[in-house]
């Protein structure tokens, strides 16, 4: 069996003369949650579709489960669920009638999932209430219960907070959050708010008019945000025993390529400096770095000033 869930290998969608998408190469391992990163127009929905089937490639391939051959492609589509843009919702029929519709459509014998799914999705109190009768966070969590019912293994979320307020907004990355763990299940999910894909996802795609840019794990990318010092001395393993025993911290790291990043003393690079220095050692480089996620996102896109467009 794959250990990856999804492998795309040079995917392109192309509408008229524009590429939507343009040689999107990503790779999700199963119980892994991906945060698919872009403004609004990246290329995000247009990349989800491709994967659902609901729309098809210019070029390139999808390996879904291991299967790439288009005859099966289809059999392991059926192994996901999804919300892409607006989920589709019958105004004139219940939270329980629309989930037993979804049910028939997808050949699930028994009724017992449409309550569980309900349950899991907060929606039992709703009874005979007609959908059109919903709140917008409501229509939102019918529409994940859609996804849910068939008790898929990958779950694909196309900006699943929409229309959610703040409480929903717990509720649903809990929700997730507890699907992952508990049921190893493999999600999917755009969104253009970096501060909630963040409280999410274990690794990022960021894309950008279409490319991706970067793939990079929620630990690499924290490290890269987070403030430090950043040294580079001609002898960094001295470099080191001069933190330890002159500036008392071991609150650093030796980098693969021979500098320190230094945790503390951001407020006091001169004691720092004057430490190496005092004891024999020559200073390279110097200076404090680290950034806040979404500057380093619009640093990474070319832009500037995007505190909640990626």
């Amino acid at each position: 069996m794959s250990k990856h869930v999804l492998r795309t290998n040079n995917l392109s969608k192309k509408y008229s003369d524009d590429f939507a998408i343009e040689n999107v190469n990503i790779t999700i391992k199963k119980g892994e949650t991906y945060g698919l990163i872009g403004q609004n127009g990246a290329g995000k929905s247009t990349m989800l579709r491709l994967v659902t089937g609901l729309a098809f490639p210019t070029s390139g391939s999808i390996k879904l489960f291991g299967n790439d051959n288009p005859n099966k492609l289809a059999d392991a589509q059926k192994r996901m669920g999804a919300i892409i843009e607006s989920p589709a919702l019958s105004p004139n029929m219940s939270a329980y009638e629309n989930l037993e519709v979804q049910r028939l459509q997808r050949g699930i014998p028994g009724k017992d999932c449409i309550n569980k799914t309900l349950e899991l999705v907060g929606l039992t109190n709703t009874k005979k209430k007609k959908v059109k009768n919903f709140s917008l966070g409501m229509k939102q969590r019918l529409g994940l219960g859609l996804a849910l019912v068939s008790d898929p293994e990958f779950l694909i979320l196309d900006e699943p907070t929409n229309g959610l307020d703040p409480m929903g907004i717990v509720e649903l990355r809990e929700l997730i959050k507890k699907l992952n763990r508990e049921k190893g299940l493999t999600v999917l999910l755009s969104s253009h708010i970096l501060s909630e894909l963040h409280q999410l996802a274990t690794t990022f795609g960021i894309i950008h008019k279409g490319k991706l840019l970067e793939e990079i794990s929620s630990k690499e990318l924290d490290e890269k945000c987070r403030q430090h010092i950043r040294i580079k001395v001609d002898d960094p393993s001295r470099g080191a025993t001069v933190l330890e025993n002159h500036l008392s911290t071991t609150n650093f790291e030796i980098m693969q390529d021979g500098t320190m990043h230094l945790y503390n003393y951001l407020d006091d690079v001169r004691t720092v400096s004057h430490a190496l220095t005092d004891n024999g050692l020559v200073i390279e480089h110097l200076s404090q770095n680290g950034d806040s996620l979404e500057n380093y996102f619009s640093k990474l896109v070319g832009g500037v000033g995007h505190d909640q467009s990626y």
